[in-house]
């Protein structure tokens, strides 16, 4: 949402404008879009939902448990990301836990947002709809960087079945963007 012009009032999803375009364009190429919203879901969810609505086709990734913070702000938040498992198209990135603990200031191993963002999203969306992430390279200056958190998501994930896990630590994301792999030097040319 941040690619416009903030003193410009006009939504992402407006008619005829360009962001609306792109997203749609990216649904007909079959291109997940991600939108992150720093400054909070809550700014944003109405617009999203136009888009959602105007281009059902369009697969969206909502980037870092879409910025909703652990406190009265990010809980009413909460429960508007809560309300996008309605639409299948909508996933949830599972990523920089360091940045919505919010003035809990739920420290690394971040029990607060296991129960209070992980679980309710694993119920509402199910693994085949969140995406792991680590927010490199910004995870390295956090407590347990890279290895830390992807050990504490693994082990969040351990009360699902091995094709949840799956689907969770990589499975959905390579649905979703294509398999993962060596760039091969005879794709070239």
């Amino acid at each position: 949402p941040y690619l416009w012009d903030s003193n410009d009032d006009r939504p992402m999803s407006e008619r005829n404008g360009g962001g609306l375009a792109v997203y749609r364009t990216c649904g007909q190429l079959n291109l997940p879009v991600g939108i992150m919203c720093f400054k909070g879901l809550d700014k944003h969810y109405s617009d999203i939902i136009r888009l959602i609505e105007a281009s059902p086709e369009t697969t969206l990734i909502l980037d870092h448990f879409g910025f909703t913070n652990l406190n009265e702000i990010g809980d009413e938040s909460f429960k508007l990301l809560l309300s996008l498992s309605k639409y299948p198209q909508v996933h949830v990135k599972i990523s920089a836990s360091f940045r919505i603990t919010g003035s809990t200031g739920d420290p690394f191993p971040y029990k607060l947002v296991k129960t209070q963002r992980f679980d309710p999203l694993l119920q509402k969306f199910g693994a085949d709809r969140l995406l792991f992430g680590t927010d490199f390279p910004f995870v390295l200056e956090q407590e347990g960087g890279y290895g830390g958190i992807t050990q504490l998501v693994e082990g969040w994930a351990s009360v699902l079945g091995e094709k949840e896990r799956r689907a969770l630590m990589g499975g959905t994301a390579e649905r979703l963007f294509g398999k993962w792999g060596l760039f091969r030097l005879a794709n070239i040319g």
